[in-house]
């Protein structure tokens, strides 16, 4: 991709108006973070596909958009029915919801959170907590970050998630974190930014799901920073489903420290073009993580995830497994890098990933990684990309089924394979359906696009 010179420009000028609006009122200490983060995209630039990192994944259809940046005074509010079709308010569900990117206070309901425990929009948590947001925003992405995006999303930072739970408090409710797109007559833009903070000794589950009221040309570019304290134990799931003509990029960052234990667990539904990337940092012994990711493609759908494992200290363990399930002409993309670090001994680190093509036309591309700089260590890693397998396939037809019951079987066992190791159960049982939708309809990006 060579990118038009004033395809930089175009997002310079973007950037002053915006600070010159309604962003003007921040903190300077925000200001100075956004004015730095401008100046590196200025540096950076889009990525183009001579880059390693993006060699598979061109981003030229979101360099070549014009993007409106979404604005407060534009943001539609949807009937709260709407919203309850992904998360509803029963049983004492928490919520916070966002659309185009804005935090919306009367469709959310955080009602009943145990003391310790603050969750509301970025913006509001800027004014109000703003020493807080300060220690951890902008800490575990890297300064200055090497990701144009995230440099593009921290430049516009305005809103977003902001969770923070107290020392030794634990959450006995997952709390979702719904981001709603709704898109208007013209491409549109928004950068979420989401900052969650657990802790020492603390117990939290959080849900950030990305959906669409509707389809349209729209961007989503979101970056998340998770902390997890010493001793504390997180349960994060993520759902991308965005419209089938969607872009959403994201970064997820997270530092845990000394004993803790993660399960980060990123699943990808919707979006023509989606790219994720997960990095996550061991930075205290004993630290244990589980990164268990799903990824279902069908018509010509692009999904790519990028993960970085960094065994930064001894005496952690780590296990990643990632699912692809690609039909029609969809193409996957993954890339799992796993680090130790010199002195990160009895580091036990296992890496998988597995991408079942169910047809001939389909793509997948797995670079699985390993960087081991200690001697002390048991690393594993693999990969598999391949039709169902026809013995198996053959097994179960020698029982009575039909072709057709008997790849549907095999595939749903293939993922929920990883749905299985998700502990928070309304999660997985809403992603179990989600699975046997698009399995029943012959996944719903490849049928409309066939």
């Amino acid at each position: 991709m060579t990118q038009a010179p004033d395809v930089k420009e175009r997002y310079v000028a973007a950037f002053k108006a915006f600070a010159g609006n309604g962003a003007g009122a921040a903190p300077p200490w925000l200001h100075e973070i956004r004015e730095g983060a401008i100046a590196r995209f200025t540096e950076l630039g889009f990525p183009t596909m001579k880059q390693e990192e993006w060699r598979f994944t061109s981003v030229a259809p979101i360099a070549e958009t014009r993007f409106a940046l979404a604005r407060p005074e534009a943001t539609l509010t949807p009937a709260p029915r709407d919203i309850d079709r992904f998360v509803p308010r029963a049983a004492g569900r928490r919520r916070l919801v966002f659309v185009n990117g804005r935090h919306v206070p009367a469709l959310s309901a955080s009602d009943g959170l145990p003391a310790g425990v603050t969750a509301l929009g970025l913006a509001e948590a800027c004014r109000h907590h703003g020493d807080l947001v300060r220690r951890h925003l902008g800490r575990y992405t890297g300064t200055p970050s090497s990701n144009a995006f995230t440099a593009l999303n921290t430049a516009f930072l305005d809103d977003g998630a902001f969770v923070h739970v107290a020392t030794g408090v634990e959450m006995d409710e997952p709390l979702h974190l719904v981001f709603v797109t709704i898109p208007p007559p013209e491409p549109l833009v928004s950068h979420p930014r989401n900052v969650v903070v657990v802790e020492r000794g603390a117990r939290a589950a959080v849900v950030e799901s990305y959906v669409a009221l509707a389809d349209g040309v729209y961007w989503t570019n979101a970056v998340t920073e998770l902390a997890v304290g010493e001793g504390a134990r997180v349960e994060y799931c993520r759902v991308q489903r965005e419209s089938r003509d969607a872009f959403h990029v994201a970064a997820t960052h997270t530092h845990q420290a000394r004993d803790s234990v993660l399960g980060c667990h990123p699943v990808a539904l919707g979006g023509a073009l989606s790219r994720h990337d997960v990095h996550t940092v061991l930075a205290g012994p004993g630290g244990h993580l589980t990164l268990n990711g799903l990824y279902l493609l069908g018509g010509g759908q692009h999904a790519d995830h990028h993960t970085v494992i960094d065994h930064a200290q001894p005496h952690c363990e780590s296990h990643e497994y990632f699912n692809g399930v690609l039909d029609h002409r969809a193409h996957g993309v993954f890339n799992g890098r796993i680090i130790v670090r010199p002195g990160a001994q009895r580091t036990d680190s296992k890496q998988t990933n597995n991408n079942l093509l169910l047809s001939t036309e389909a793509r997948a591309d797995s670079q699985p990684q390993l960087e081991i700089h200690a001697d002390d260590v048991k690393c594993t890693h693999g990969s598999t990309v391949g039709p169902i397998d026809q013995q198996q396939l053959f097994y179960l037809r020698s029982r009575g089924l039909s072709q057709e019951t008997a790849r549907g079987l095999l595939t749903y066992g293939f993922g929920t394979e990883i749905l299985g190791r998700m502990p928070v159960g309304e999660v997985r049982s809403q992603l179990d359906y989600l699975v046997r939708t698009w399995l029943a309809g012959g996944g719903a990006e490849r049928r409309r696009a066939a």
